[in-house]
């Protein structure tokens, strides 16, 4: 039986967990999150956290800011993982948190959270360097295949508007947020598709519909494309992530998406703020902004070069 607390603690301490204690909670974690649908209903209030990238410091702090779970009901959009040097202990206090709170705390997934991106940017290698094997990893990739696809947030005071949340952001291969729900998400992340799209793809104020993304996957989608789904779903918002915002958050099409970003600091060198979107009962909106505890890289206590962080 696992001891949530003894973890959770020592998660928030960095130290290592038993290899064994962590193949079983990804375990307990599946059973959860098999349970789930591709597009995760959730109710208001709830907060909305954009990329974490493994700054588990960073992370620690927006608790204390806008309160640990089960107080505060969050949703986070992804990227869990990579550029940070506490990948590993970010998605597992993600895991005990949800494991402890299942309808306090929803993770959707990220285009970090795959199998080919981690082994690049930096969650493998760090897997690889603290228990000395790949087993660690594999155990939390086979989480990644369970994750929801987006969340469908409805207001608690009767208004037919909902918020649609999502890593990336749209497909031209889905017109309704129900087409979502038949999509099988228990894999890698394709290269191509709208489960690809959903995690790659960027909001472009410059063009008009559809365009090609320079990050050679997903697309590019401009304003009308955007109202577009906001009709057809009656939506008043599309939350996502999956972009560095230097302001913590930044609303585009009329306010009709806005593109949160939770990490401050992001890889302890860029110098932006982070925020956090709480939406209250009637789907208003309020942001919190907040700055990184870890000011540069000589404050994590780490072994591993800083420059090795960058290559």
């Amino acid at each position: 039986m696992l001891n949530l607390d003894k973890i959770i603690d020592d998660v928030k301490n960095c130290k290592l967990i038993p290899e064994n204690d962590i193949q079983e909670l990804c375990f307990l974690a599946q059973e959860l999150l098999i349970q789930e649908s591709n597009i995760q209903l959730i109710d208001t209030p709830v907060t909305i956290c954009g990329d974490i990238h493994g700054q588990l410091h960073d992370l620690l702090r927006l608790f204390r800011i806008a309160h640990d779970p089960p107080e505060t009901r969050y949703l986070f959009l992804g990227d869990f993982v990579d550029r940070g040097f506490y990948s590993l202990e970010t998605f597992l206090l993600l895991l005990c948190y949800k494991i402890r709170y299942p309808d306090r705390i929803f993770l959707i997934r990220g285009n970090h959270e795959s199998r080919q991106i981690t082994s690049v940017y930096g969650f493998y290698d760090e897997c690889l360097r603290k228990y000395g094997s790949a087993n660690v990893w594999r155990y939390c990739c086979d989480v990644f295949d369970y994750l929801a696809l987006g969340a469908f947030i409805q207001s608690s005071s009767g208004n037919d508007d909902g918020v649609f949340c999502v890593h990336g952001g749209l497909s031209p291969a889905i017109e309704t947020i129900d087409e979502i729900r038949l999509i099988d998400r228990k894999q890698e992340v394709p290269h191509d598709g709208s489960m690809c799209d959903l995690l790659w793809s960027d909001p472009e104020e410059n063009i008009p519909a559809w365009a090609v993304s320079p990050r050679g996957a997903g697309y590019l989608f401009g304003y009308s494309e955007t109202e577009r789904f906001l009709f057809r779903n009656k939506l008043s918002l599309i939350a996502r992530a999956h972009q560095l915002v230097m302001e913590g958050y930044k609303e585009v099409f009329d306010g009709g998406l806005v593109t949160v970003w939770s990490a401050p600091n992001y890889c302890y060198r860029c110098g932006n703020v982070a925020a956090v979107l709480t939406l209250d009962d009637s789907l208003n909106r309020e942001y919190t902004v907040f700055e990184s505890m870890l000011q540069d890289c000589n404050e994590i206590p780490t072994k591993k070069p800083v420059a090795d962080y960058f290559l």
